[in-house]
């Protein structure tokens, strides 16, 4: 086991490395001159070569990608053009908008799809089951953001049970705080739990078929507890491979509701740096929603081998 983190690590540092050098390719070399990207090219030339200095553009391309690498290990993430301040207390300022917003998704998305997948399976072409196909088919078909706007006009218009965007602040306390993200987190869940619920139903569906299942039926085990016992613990197993997986999507996700809420998360940030051309921030945020999403996968690979023996005695 211990090999196997070892080689697993390994393999996500190498990952998070090509994952950086395409970053800083893609963004610093291919487009061409990044003072003219930010400036734009009306700029004049002694501004542009200020800016080049300033942002070491005068260096050679391995010189600054390696002092980017060595600035980020450092906790550095360079000083933002349009905002005038690190990176680093910009994406810790946001970061405490997102983290919250993201766990409360995924917090409503394992609490509605585990317990309904489950449900339709036990009562599979019965009532429940076709009520839950009908929500997990209309959740794949409607986009958060979209969702995301019609709470806003219900709830938030309508009703005026919660606000249409803003975020108050935790210092404002943690019921105004909660209150509002949980539109937004409702809006980036639903579409997921939807996904996850399709999942869910399917794992146990394909559980309940099995042998061992209706050899414990067949001892006079009842239906619920050969569910708690036999059929859930082994449905979790896929379950919790693709629930993972949803991890980075709710992360990227809060791109588009963040700025349909107008909140100040790492999302919203995301996109003003790219309306406003700040390379230095597209690029330090863009390399912490792909380190974000390796280590999910590891993460997840990690869970899964432990969660299944088969896995574990082949690793």
């Amino acid at each position: 086991m211990l090999h196997l983190v070892i080689s697993r690590l390994v393999s996500l540092s190498m990952t998070l490395l090509f994952v950086s050098l395409a970053i800083f390719l893609i963004l610093e070399v291919l487009p061409g001159d990044p003072a003219a990207i930010m400036l734009g090219t009306a700029a004049r030339e002694d501004t542009l070569a200020a800016l080049r200095q300033e942002l070491g553009l005068d260096q050679p391309a391995l010189v600054r990608y390696l002092d980017w690498i060595g600035g980020i290990l450092h906790g550095d993430l360079g000083t933002s053009i349009t905002y005038k301040m690190p990176v680093s207390t910009l994406v810790a300022e946001r970061m405490s908008v997102t983290l919250p917003l993201s766990l409360l998704a995924i917090l409503i998305s394992t609490a509605l799809a585990l317990p309904l997948g489950v449900a339709a399976a036990a009562r599979r072409d019965g009532p429940v089951d076709r009520a839950v196909l009908v929500f997990s088919q209309m959740g794949v078909a409607v986009p958060n953001f979209w969702i995301g706007l019609l709470f806003i006009l219900f709830f938030s218009t309508h009703l005026g049970w919660f606000p249409a965007g803003g975020f108050p602040g935790w210092g404002a306390g943690i019921g105004p705080a909660l209150q509002a993200l949980l539109l937004p987190a409702l809006a980036l869940a639903l579409p997921q739990a939807a996904v996850l619920t399709r999942v869910t139903r399917s794992a146990t569906l394909e559980v309940v078929g099995a042998d061992f299942v209706r050899t414990a039926r067949a001892k006079g085990l009842d239906r619920g507890a050969t569910l708690r016992r036999h059929v859930v613990p082994n449905a979790l197993i896929p379950v919790t491979t693709i629930l993972g997986l949803q991890l980075s999507f709710f992360f990227g996700g809060a791109i588009l509701v963040e700025n349909v809420f107008n909140l100040p998360g790492l999302g919203r940030l995301a996109y003003q740096a790219l309306n406003q051309r700040d390379l230095v921030v597209i690029k330090d945020i863009v390399l912490i929603f792909s380190g974000f999403v390796i280590v999910v996968n590891f993460l997840v690979d990690l869970g899964y081998t432990i969660l299944d023996p088969r896995l574990r005695n082949r690793a």
